[in-house]
């Protein structure tokens, strides 16, 4: 762990330096590459083609970023029917079911899918395993919009599980030909122990070859592990209907430092900071940096003049563009400047 100041103490009226109330400020943070690549997709569309562009669902769970991008056009909806027919609609990276592609294709709509390559990954993985004959067990959230996305590649024989009780009272055709597969942004703990719950009601029971948790997710715990116990307080930036931001303040709590989800600065109680010296900053995969920046600048005034960046480990993945928007821009006439 690398710890980098931006700024030890303040200057006294009397000149002297006075140490002050700590923020730490978690590393990585923010943004991912599957949410820094869905956002760029709608704002080269929305360059590329022009307004209006549509939308399905939003295009991260940020309300901000969501609002600065229909602030600049995009129009968001709830299903493909809002959608005017042969339209320009995106997906957003949380993904889609095949029903919502086929429901695509009958309108005549021409679809530019932002769905992070990751949340892909299981979709393919969901494939396969029925494909192969397996019953399927999904474990996540039933009201998220990437379960909803996944489950829908095969629903027929995929089941649904978010608690360790919902694991035990599973009922499968073949209890040695059983699948499973998770969500992108669960807790690492949380899908640790149903996944051990699933391998003891299913000792044959197979999974990915790798782990469907993202890496972002992943780091942003780990980060919040390495950090809560140093810190009185975490504050986590995102919106309340991103799970991995909710699960950032889970981790948190499990580790028995109070912990906040917060949307803006605007949300901080200042009864939160009573008896408060150290407060850990983190943001969740959707959050955007000014939003973490102006948390930092309100704990300044409240008297947190030392902000300690401290990085966990290095972040440094990307991800293309889908070909769809690359030929959008290698064949958009040259801008005259």
């Amino acid at each position: 762990m690398t710890t980098t100041t931006l700024d030890h103490a303040v200057v006294t009226d009397s000149g002297n330096k006075t140490k002050t109330k700590r923020v730490l400020l978690l590393k990585p943070r923010g943004f991912c590459a599957g949410v820094v690549r869905a956002i760029d997709i709608v704002q080269i569309a929305l360059e590329t083609f022009g307004a209006p562009i549509y939308v399905r669902k939003e295009i991260v769970h940020n309300s901000y970023v969501v609002t600065d991008l229909a602030k600049k056009g995009a129009i968001f909806v709830n299903e493909l029917d809002e959608v005017p027919e042969g339209a320009r609609v995106i997906y957003s990276a949380h993904g889609v079911s095949p029903a919502v592609r086929d429901r695509a294709k009958e309108r005549g709509l021409k679809v530019v899918d932002a769905t992070c390559p990751l949340v892909t990954k299981v979709h393919v993985e969901a494939i396969k395993f029925a494909k192969q004959g397996y019953s399927l067990v999904l474990i996540g959230h039933r009201d998220h919009d990437e379960i909803e996305g996944t489950q829908g590649e095969a629903p027929d024989v995929t089941q649904v599980v978010s608690t360790v009780q919902e694991v035990a009272d599973l009922v499968v055709p073949d209890p040695n030909r059983v699948a499973y597969l998770t969500q992108t942004t669960l807790s690492l703990d949380e899908a640790r122990d149903m996944i051990q719950a699933l391998k003891n009601k299913f000792p044959n029971i197979v999974g990915p070859h790798s782990q469907d948790i993202c890496y972002a997710t992943e780091n942003r715990q780990v980060a919040v592990k390495n950090v809560a116990h140093g810190a009185d307080l975490v504050l986590v930036v995102g919106s309340t209907n991103s799970s991995n931001s909710n699960r950032l303040v889970e981790v948190s709590k499990n580790l028995d430092t109070n912990s906040y989800l917060i949307d803006t600065a605007d949300a901080i109680r200042p009864e939160w900071l009573d008896g408060v010296d150290t407060v850990a900053v983190t943001a969740g995969a959707s959050a955007p940096e000014v939003l973490v920046k102006d948390v930092v600048e309100y704990l300044q005034t409240m008297g947190y003049g030392s902000v300690d960046e401290v990085e966990v480990m290095p972040e440094n993945v990307r991800f293309g563009l889908p070909p769809e928007i690359v030929q959008a821009i290698a064949s958009a006439p040259p801008v005259n400047r």
